[in-house]
């Protein structure tokens, strides 16, 4: 039996695993003990990689969709009628009537992403989209503002962590472990959420209304300037803009957040004051989940603004800069600009650090109405969009306007049945490639390792990179991708970095390529255009946004449309993580399956006396845009007049209740969280 040591593909976490395989068949997954973040454990996810490779819901081979029924073909038929079509549709409308959308970020599949892009822009069309361009990147855009870099959070040094909209032991199993050792250590906790999560037994917990902790963060502020807590040596010598901030947070102070928020003015102050008198202080929040209100990029910036006048950045257990490896760059220049561009500047145009993908919340729209040009193609690629994209009527809608839909996944998922092809895709268990690259993203760990093949190519499987290669020269675009094996996509990838091929096959479990390098500031300053700390942005508004943050009410709140919000009284938050799943997927796999064998709508006893509910009775969820049943799960761990429901369930999809006109108007994201629901008695 080989054991062949890598990294799970399921999630950002990336952690390590030992892959036992017998006869070129996978038999058993463990954890990697040498791995620094795993340490040899693995969530229910990771435990059951076997079942997920070998699930029968795989796409085993090229399919077209024929009357209404899809038919076999071979991978040469499939690629030559795609492009052909493809070719025909371009002379037709134009390159950028073609759009893919990939559901990997570009950590979790970095491979994926990367030839996505290259494949769109290659053909001339900009209109790549990803999640990032609804989940994750505000929050990088708005550390980038702030300090000119991406600092990531460093819990494992910290005495004090706050703990805000994340509930890391469903979606970070490790980051909650971290967290755990701190403060069994001595570290001092605090949770802000309207879910009473399981780490708030273990400190100081405040739920807080959806939607509001912009003021919270700035009523937080107002009182470590009042009451003289900042870091004033720290802030006079790398600080700009904080007269400005003074004279901005004066109105928000702990009376007038306990009104918005709910959140007790002496439980502003105490949180406040325990973080200001902490040392080493570190705010540690979700992947996407304050995103997603209605002023995400804002919030964002008030919490970069909390860790700077605190003095918190690239400092131990703080904010900390990490070295970021670069891999090689796939993408071509192309023509025009990415949806969005014009509409939302500080997204895609602050200091020209335009990002590679469009404002997802504007594909479905333009799709649909065909302005300002039509999209005619759309290629989905290891994801769900017809489940797990926001405000899915308006999805099924828009993909009636195609001509050719593609999807290229391992599995047989809703996205797949109603594409004109599918297409046979590789799991990450199939192909060698990168590996742990989310460590230094995540985790502020300069950690990388080979993903190893450690099996090959099941049925009539292909790697992804290499669907979008032989794609490439079918439409005439061979010279883009040069690439033969696996081997020498990764060695170009990592041809730019200092880390060779050799070394990671010398470090199986993984290798440190750079060590973090505190107070770097005192070397290099800051990269923003002062080499400060920039709390005021005076580029952010000259594109047409506030300099500073400021509280922005969810659009269907009782506050901003009382009318609204007497047909619709609840607040809905969706996104919920379960250990056992990610996104849409694994729920084909039977041991996890009996262990959430369904999706469950979390309210409060105070919620489901008003409807007269008991607990696990079937409830209906309503919105302006639809209605869902599923099953109530009564607890008193909840806000009263919350409704928490999880994501990637094809029999109670939470994604049928948003809507995508809904959004940020600074960064064009979708509001996820906040927006207005009501709870329907059924029977």
């Amino acid at each position: 039996m080989e054991v062949i040591k890598t990294d799970c593909g399921l999630c950002i976490n990336s952690c390590g695993i030992d892959a036992y395989v017998e006869n070129g068949k996978l038999v058993k997954v463990e954890g990697t003990k040498e791995n620094w973040l795993n340490e040899g454990e693995l969530c229910e996810k990771g435990k059951h990689l076997v079942e997920n490779l070998y699930s029968p819901n795989r796409v085993k081979y090229p399919m077209k969709k024929v009357d209404g029924k899809f038919k076999r073909i071979s991978w040469d038929q499939a690629l030559s009628e795609i492009a052909d079509k493809l070719l025909e549709l371009k002379k037709k409308y134009g390159a950028r009537t073609l759009a893919t959308w990939t559901g990997s970020v570009g950590v979790e599949h970095f491979e994926m992403a990367a030839f996505n892009q290259r494949f769109a822009k290659a053909f001339g069309s900009p209109n790549f989209f990803n999640p990032e361009g609804i989940c994750f990147r505000t929050r990088i855009l708005a550390r980038q503002i702030t300090f000119g870099r991406y600092p990531v959070e460093e819990p494992r040094n910290a005495d004090c962590i706050l703990l805000w909209g994340h509930n890391p032991d469903e979606s970070y199993p490790p980051q909650a472990k971290i967290i755990r050792n701190r403060v069994a250590a001595g570290a001092k906790l605090i949770v802000i959420d309207p879910r009473r999560i399981p780490l708030a037994k273990e400190g100081i917990y405040q739920p807080i209304r959806p939607g509001t902790d912009c003021f919270l963060a700035l009523a937080m502020i107002n009182v470590i300037i009042a009451e003289e807590l900042w870091d004033k040596e720290f802030v006079d010598k790398w600080v700009s803009g904080f007269d400005k901030l003074v004279e901005h947070v004066k109105d928000y102070t702990p009376e007038k957040a306990e009104a918005v928020t709910g959140v007790p003015a002496s439980e502003v102050r105490r949180i406040a004051r325990t973080f200001a008198n902490t040392e080493r202080a570190c705010i540690v929040e979700g992947v996407g989940h304050l995103n997603q209100y209605a002023n995400g990029l804002q919030t964002e910036r008030a919490f970069c603004i909390l860790m700077a006048i605190t003095g918190n950045i690239d400092r131990p257990g703080g904010w900390v800069t990490c070295p970021q490896i670069r891999l090689a760059d796939l993408r071509v220049p192309v023509e025009g600009n990415s949806l969005g561009y014009d509409e939302y500047p500080v997204f895609h145009q602050f200091r020209k650090r335009t990002p590679p993908y469009g404002s997802a919340s504007m594909m479905t729209e333009t799709m649909i109405t065909e302005k300002p040009y039509p999209i005619k193609a759309l290629f989905s690629s290891g994801s769900n969009p017809a489940l797990t994209f926001p405000d899915t009527n308006r999805f099924l809608e828009a993909i009636k306007n195609l001509e050719l839909f593609v999807s290229i996944d391992p599995y047989m998922t809703e996205t797949c049945q109603l594409a004109d092809y599918v297409l046979p895709a590789c799991t990450s268990l199939e192909e060698t490639g990168i590996g742990g690259f989310p460590y230094a993203i995540s985790y502020c760990k300069p950690y990388i390792l080979l993903r190893k093949k450690v099996v090959e190519p099941l049925h009539e499987s292909k790697p992804i990179w290499q669907i979008w290669s032989e794609l490439g020269h079918k439409v005439g675009l061979g010279e883009y991708f040069p690439w033969k094996t696996d081997e020498e996509v990764a060695e170009h990838f990592f041809s730019t970095t200092g880390v060779t091929m050799e070394q990671l096959k010398e470090h199986p479990a993984g290798l440190y390529f750079g060590e973090i390098e505190y107070n770097l500031y005192e070397k290099i300053g800051f990269s923003t255009e002062t080499k400060k700390i920039e709390l005021y942005s005076e580029e952010m508004e000259r594109l047409g946004a506030s300099g500073l943050p400021g509280h922005f009410e969810p659009q269907q709140s009782h506050v901003a449309d009382p009318v609204f919000a007497e047909q619709y009284p609840e607040v809905l938050l969706t996104g919920a993580r379960k250990e056992e799943y990610i996104g849409a997927q694994m729920r084909d796999v039977p041991a996890l399956r009996i262990r959430v064998p369904e999706p469950e709508a979390e309210i409060s006893p105070i919620t489901a006396k008003k409807y007269d509910i008991m607990d696990g009775e079937m409830i209906g969820v309503q919105t302006p845009r639809g209605r869902i049943k599923i099953k109530a799960k009564v607890t008193p761990d909840i806000l009263p007049g919350v409704v928490s429901i999880p994501h990637g369930w094809a029999m109670a999809n939470v994604n049928l209740l948003l809507d995508t006109k809904v959004r940020d108007e600074v960064s064009s994201y979708i509001t996820m969280r906040g927006n207005g629901c009501r709870i329907v008695k059924l029977g």
